[in-house]
């Protein structure tokens, strides 16, 4: 499958890492992994995948959009619940096969689906314990995704 973006195995190692071109290095199921960060705080809001169509759409368009493993389908953040990401900036790391995307989270400012601000809600205690973090939720998932 052809993508608008430059082909990383035409590149030098040192091109990859240090040159000006965006040639993103998708998995072998045509994905890369991407992360949500708020921009102000910093704080990590999610982590998804984009396959080339998500991430075309994302520098056209300024929403963000992902790709649903699950669901195997593309869509834009927020097109249900109304909880849309603005793109800010968008960074790659040294080998390209991640993004790191700065955003403006809208709506009542919730990323996860759970109705929370950020889907790291939970910490691990141990081999087997999770914590809720007290983190509130912003909306009910229940009322926001009935009709699906």
């Amino acid at each position: 499958m052809s993508t608008p973006f430059a082909d990383p195995s035409t590149l030098s190692h040192e091109a990859i890492e240090e040159g000006a071109t965006f040639a993103p290095k998708f998995d072998a199921n045509g994905l890369v992994t991407a992360i949500a960060q708020e921009a102000g705080s910093n704080r990590v809001l999610m982590v998804a995948h984009m396959n080339a169509e998500a991430l075309r759409l994302t520098l056209e368009t300024g929403d963000v959009h992902y790709y649903s493993r699950s669901r195997k389908k593309l869509w834009k953040k927020g097109e249900s619940s109304g909880e849309v990401q603005k793109l800010i900036e968008m960074r790659t790391d040294c080998d390209q096969d991640v993004v790191l995307m700065l955003v403006e989270q809208t709506g009542r400012g919730a990323a996860c689906h759970t109705g929370r601000k950020s889907c790291f809600y939970r910490i691990v205690e141990g081999t087997h314990t999770l914590r809720q973090s007290g983190e509130p939720r912003l909306f009910d998932p229940k009322d926001v995704y009935k009709a699906q």
